[in-house]
């Protein structure tokens, strides 16, 4: 199964996220998605609603990528959420740096 899709690529890069992103795949679904935006860059928003699990390396992965983007005045935005990934957020205050919904 495929966990990171790039389904819109104008005017936001917009990704699908699914499965389970963690320590195996997380500099994979890193690289993927910089690869991307070094490419053609744009806002990014991730549709989470397929993602199943995350662990610390994702959460790591996803700091990265904001840093990455800011460093270039954009902007990234999590989209459809699972509760308890969203959790995983909260918990680690990363929802006051990022836009979670």
């Amino acid at each position: 199964m495929r966990e990171v899709t790039l389904i819109q690529s104008s005017p936001v890069l917009l990704f699908a996220l699914s499965g389970e992103i963690d320590s195996k795949n997380a500099d994979e679904f890193e690289s993927e998605v910089l690869s991307a935006f070094r490419a053609s860059p744009a806002d990014v928003e991730f549709d989470c609603e397929n993602l199943s699990f995350i662990d610390s390396t994702t959460l790591g992965a996803f700091v990265k990528i904001l840093k990455r983007l800011r460093e270039n005045g954009k902007t990234m935005k999590l989209k459809k959420t699972q509760p308890r990934i969203k959790k995983l957020f909260v918990i680690c205050a990363l929802d006051a740096i990022m836009e979670i919904e």
